[in-house]
């Protein structure tokens, strides 16, 4: 148990560092505005953590730091410039609704991040789709008099993305916050795999999913532009790391989780494809809940039947040995 901990601490921790390094880039290009958007998620969640632990009868304590982490990819998906009320909103239904009403950290059964900005699309839909352009930096209660549509909203109704290859790895483009930096994510997505801190499976295979889709159908006429645009719009690289690939909720097998992922790249481009649905992505994962169960609920069968026949082999060695 004591070593479970340790390993959940660790993970946590390397996946703040890569969020925060996002959320260091988009200070650079947004302000201030940004990070303090970041803080207001982190302490709204972490109040609403502590509020539940309360009613729960338990004590607030390092593992339950994890909340702090779902509100900061939150807050990276969201425009720099989001409304403070909308994000703290966000934040607490992402920790309450999201998460501990459904079992608490122990037993998540979807991204609260994911989740609460499915939540935020069906109520502030305008507000979340609409952000600031790179280089337009904000104060504390400043928002800019022009606000546009993303990068990925233009790629999905008109095939077109007006932005060099620099500027897509320097995440030089309008989008959420933190979900546009494409070679920071890039280096991210290797780091936590390496630290086996994300689901290698499930990663592979929701880039797998999309990529192949868009070369089979590509959205544009080049196949090669449309599996390099396909990949780095509608956050399919951040969230393919921090939600589908969160080891808290993905198959727990590499073999499982690939597939797991593959389902979710691939019905994610469809919808883009066929309805130009902004982010598809994230709203996937959270209907995809109900396969995930199903992975692990077969893998724990079949982790049980390999215990029972362990033990089943043993008793009959012990038989034939008396």
């Amino acid at each position: 148990m004591l070593k479970r901990a340790i390993k959940e601490r660790h993970i946590w921790l390397d996946v703040m560092l890569t969020l925060l390094t996002l959320e260091l880039m988009a200070y650079f290009y947004y302000g201030i505005r940004s990070v303090v958007l970041a803080a207001v998620c982190i302490a709204a969640a972490a109040a609403a953590e502590i509020a539940s632990l309360r009613l729960m009868k338990r004590r607030f304590s390092a593992d339950d730091l994890t909340c702090t982490s779902d509100a900061l990819i939150l807050a990276l998906m969201f425009p720099a410039v989001m409304d403070y009320k909308v994000a703290a909103v966000a934040a607490l239904f992402a920790t309450i609704a999201a998460k501990n009403i459904f079992g608490g950290r122990i037993n998540m059964i979807f991204s609260p991040a994911a989740a609460a900005y499915v939540f935020v699309l069906t109520s502030w839909g305008r507000k979340l789709l609409q952000y600031p352009e790179p280089h337009v930096r904000s104060g504390v209660f400043d928002v800019p008099d022009v606000l546009v549509n993303s990068a990925s909203h233009t790629f999905n109704h008109t095939g077109t993305f007006r932005y060099s290859d620099l500027e897509i790895l320097l995440g030089n483009f309008s989008g959420p916050a933190g979900a546009v930096s494409i070679l920071l994510l890039a280096v991210a997505a290797v780091v936590l795999m390496f630290r086996r801190s994300i689901s290698a499976g499930a990663f592979l295979g929701t880039i797998f999913g999309t990529g192949f889709f868009a070369v089979v159908t590509p959205a544009v006429s080049s196949k090669s532009d449309s599996l390099k645009y396909s990949l780095v719009t509608n956050m399919v690289l951040f969230a393919a790391i921090y939600i589908v690939s969160d080891v808290r909720i993905a198959p727990r097998r590499d073999y499982y989780a690939f597939f797991y992922g593959l389902f979710i790249g691939v019905f994610s481009y469809v919808l883009v494809l066929t309805g130009a649905k902004e982010n598809a992505i994230v709203i996937v994962s959270v209907l995809f809940t109900p396969v995930a169960l199903g992975f692990r609920n077969l893998e724990k069968r079949i982790e049980a039947a390999a215990q029972e026949q362990m033990e089943t082999d043993g008793g009959e060695g012990e038989t034939y040995g008396g």
